[in-house]
């Protein structure tokens, strides 16, 4: 990273992103492009937990390559200032890459529905069994991290 002094090392702080992010950007390898998308996430224990209809080109191309890249970000603002070149963003961001796993096991995918909604709410769900065999539920498991932040 160019600028060190905004590269985050700590594992404890590269994870508060994560648990604090909304919005996880996930890119799969495709030919020509990578394909990028906007996934809702939980985190837990170096993996991002996902869910999503049982088909699809996202679902196509997670089990033709199991390997993908992600972008959490932490958006705190714009910065103003007189001359346009000197405008500038407040954020937390952490970008990494690992490996796809699909869950398939009802009670290890019942837990990470649970991952998943904690991530957004503090309150405890149940969910009905049709819920958790209609959905597909894999994650990605952190090999690579790291972080950047900008405070202005």
């Amino acid at each position: 990273m160019r600028r060190h002094e905004k590269e985050i090392t700590a594992k404890g702080e590269l994870e508060q992103v994560l648990w604090q992010g909304r919005v996880c950007h996930l890119a799969i390898p495709d030919d020509p492009l990578p394909y990028l998308i906007p996934l809702n996430y939980g985190y837990q224990d170096g993996a991002l937990y996902f869910h999503s209809a049982p088909q699809g080109r996202k679902i196509e191309l997670l089990k033709k390559q199991q390997q993908a890249c992600f972008s959490v970000t932490i958006d705190y603002g714009i910065i103003e200032a007189e001359r346009a070149c000197s405008w500038g963003a407040r954020f937390t961001c952490i970008m990494g890459s690992g490996r796809i796993e699909f869950i398939e096991d009802p009670q290890q995918k019942l837990a990470a529905l649970h991952i998943l909604m904690a991530q957004y709410s503090d309150q405890t769900f149940s969910f009905e069994q049709v819920q958790v065999d209609a959905a597909l539920v894999f994650k990605l498991v952190i090999e690579t991290m790291s972080g950047k932040q900008s405070r202005g």
